[in-house]
């Protein structure tokens, strides 16, 4: 049975964290995100590497969990191409945001990174509760950080 999670598992944790040290190279704290106007209700900095630390170890938990519910390969395949959708969409949001300055666009995006969790909740959730539950932290963080962004394009654009 252990054998049966471990290799998976380390799939998962070794993507979660090339996903995260992606998104870590591309996110850039210097001058230019200093001079943002942020809301007083802004969590500080160091709130975020706790955050997405979270998040990245819950999803990959869910991706596991989803994985060895799902029934055929073609529902394996799926799921994967719905996190490897997820990852690209995570990342192309810092790389909007952080090193391209432009909060609108990153705005845009972040509907799609919503839409992108929202969719491997109800494909995992007929197969594993679990699974899905696991990702509802994942979409709360997604909804607060697009509302974030929504707030500094509106103090601070507009951009380019």
């Amino acid at each position: 049975m252990i054998r049966a999670w471990l290799f998976p598992i380390l799939i998962a944790a070794s993507i979660a964290i090339g996903v995260a040290a992606l998104g870590a190279t591309i996110t850039d704290i210097g001058p230019w995100y200093r001079s943002l106007v942020m809301p007083r209700w802004a969590p500080p900095d160091a709130a975020y590497g706790i955050g997405w630390t979270i998040i990245y170890s819950l999803t990959a938990l869910a991706a596991v969990t989803g994985w060895h519910a799902t029934r055929t390969r073609d529902e394996a395949d799926k799921l994967i191409g719905l996190f490897a959708l997820n990852g690209f969409l995570n990342i192309l949001w810092s790389l909007l945001f952080f090193r391209l300055h432009r909060p609108d666009w990153a705005l845009f995006e972040v509907m799609l990174l919503w839409l992108s969790v929202g969719s491997l909740i109800l494909f995992t959730w007929p197969r594993s509760m679990a699974a899905a539950l696991l990702l509802v932290p994942y979409i709360c963080w997604v909804t607060f950080a697009g509302y974030l962004n929504m707030t500094i394009v509106r103090l601070n654009g507009p951009f380019g």
